[in-house]
């Protein structure tokens, strides 16, 4: 008499938390690597040159669009890291409130300006950070904790992540390519 085994397949669950782990993911990178690319331009040089490539900077002030990108870069780091570390994890959704208010004001630059095509991603972007920050501070909280060697560790491998996929390349690019 021969046991066969037969393995039974997983199913993918979606869930509401993993909904938003991704979400906060995703959208952690993406803000901290376009609020990078803005942060660079504190450059003279660069700031010059980047009207080149996105016309509304024309019309911002140098300091304003640095400080834009300083809000993004944390904003996007603090979707996931309080998170991760459970450490003040409250901070998930007012860093998600934050940028979804940012992407509200871009959206309203956007249609003052005539920039119509910018807003459908003003408005994605916004939503979704508006999504992360009700489902974090509502219907799936994440609840604090100690700061643990498993959770350190796995915050700095996001944190270099990020770094190896958004801020080397956005800084390699914006310096080593002609507008």
């Amino acid at each position: 008499m021969s046991s066969h085994v037969t393995a039974t397949p997983r199913r993918l669950r979606l869930t509401l938390n993993g909904v938003l782990w991704t979400l906060q993911i995703v959208w952690g990178f993406f803000f901290a690597g376009s609020g990078f690319g803005k942060v660079l331009l504190y450059d003279a040089d660069l700031y010059a040159a980047a009207p080149r490539a996105v016309a509304w900077y024309a019309a911002v002030p140098q300091p304003l669009i640095v400080f834009i990108g300083i809000c993004e870069v944390l904003g996007g780091i603090g979707l996931i890291l309080p998170a991760v570390t459970r450490v003040r994890p409250a901070l998930t959704p007012l860093a998600a409130a934050a940028l979804a208010l940012t992407m509200l004001l871009a959206a309203g630059f956007h249609i003052i300006r005539g920039e119509y095509e910018l807003v459908p991603a003003n408005t994605v972007l916004g939503g979704v950070s508006a999504f992360i920050a009700v489902g974090r501070r509502t219907q799936r909280p994440t609840e604090p904790g100690p700061l643990t060697t498993r959770r350190a560790v796995m915050s700095a491998a996001l944190l270099v992540a990020m770094v190896l996929t958004m801020f080397v390349p956005t800084w390699y690019t914006m310096t080593h390519t002609q507008f």
